[in-house]
């Protein structure tokens, strides 16, 4: 009895202490987390501003920023703009990612060192300097036009004809590397027996890729494809820097939007009740991967 009692006290004790050591990591966790998650929705329903008597004296305004929200035309533009960015970038990451992986996965060592910092210097090098350098390589003057016109071909304006595929590209490059690092660290992780008995029973290349490799990586996909999911949602310096979400509203998405509604036109409140949309958005995407990662295993 007094072994039970003296085991209980040590475990006690071990409680205690695993509690103390986590206090600075939850009470960061708290002020840097938990309070902007709820000073935001609760700004959301305020008419908070930067400027005028609603900067100190803002009040509690209800359902007011998301009545307006259903009216505006642009918040259904910048919804719109947003899912086809994030579609774009998602399949051109997922996939260029992949195949990078894939290419060097038997490549020697040496093959893999010069490759590897190559597609992560896009990803390294600061938002603001990645949308510099494809503004340049999409302009009139830029080196995309100085190829087409060594084959003869005339100089396209990207920017204001394409501006949407421009930035998607732009997004692609940038965020293939974080993409292929998982993968390369899936594949890597694919026993090599299996895929030699697949070979063996006469399967081709492309059969063990989609019958074996896939199926074992397929946590990793998933994965992979919700954390992209996530960061693209928040992508603003890239398209802002490049196109400022124009020309018109062509590439206005919800952060773009957000800004100009928060920062521009001064109006916090109403900007905040934009980002609830980005918010949601996101919640929806997460618990819709992670159901389908319970329902393929």
């Amino acid at each position: 009895m007094m072994a039970k009692v003296k085991y209980q006290n040590d475990s006690c004790i071990d409680q205690l202490k695993k509690s103390i050591l986590l206090t600075p990591a939850i009470v960061l966790l708290v002020l840097f987390f938990i309070v902007p998650i709820i000073l935001t929705v609760y700004y959301s329903f305020t008419n908070l501003a930067l400027t005028g008597s609603n900067v100190q004296n803002f009040v509690f305004v209800g359902l007011e920023n998301y009545k307006r929200l259903l009216q505006d035309p642009n918040v259904k533009i910048s919804i719109w703009n947003t899912i086809i960015f994030l579609i774009g970038s998602l399949i051109g990451q997922q996939l260029l990612g992949f195949i990078i992986a894939l290419l060097m996965k038997h490549k020697n060592k040496i093959f893999r060192s010069i490759i590897g910092p190559i597609v992560l210097a896009g990803w390294v090098i600061p938002e603001i300097v990645v949308a510099l350098c494809c503004q340049s390589f999409f302009s009139d003057g830029g080196t995309l036009n100085s190829i087409l016109g060594f084959f003869n071909i005339g100089a396209i304006e990207w920017l204001y004809s394409f501006p949407m595929l421009t930035v998607i590209l732009a997004n692609i490059w940038r965020g293939t590397a974080f993409s292929m690092m998982n993968f390369q660290s899936a594949l890597d992780g694919v026993p090599a027996d299996i895929e030699e008995a697949a070979r063996v029973d006469g399967a081709s290349k492309f059969q063990t890729l989609l019958r074996i490799v896939l199926p074992c990586i397929k946590n990793t996909i998933a994965t992979n494809t919700m954390l992209n999911t996530l960061s693209t949602l928040g992508v603003f310096g890239l398209i802002y820097i490049m196109t400022g979400g124009g020309p018109g509203t062509s590439t206005l998405t919800l952060p773009i939007f957000m800004y100009k509604q928060a920062f521009v036109s001064f109006q916090l409140g109403y900007g905040t009740a934009i980002s609830m949309i980005i918010l949601v958005i996101g919640i929806i995407l997460s618990v819709l991967y992670t159901r389908l990662m319970k329902s393929s295993n």
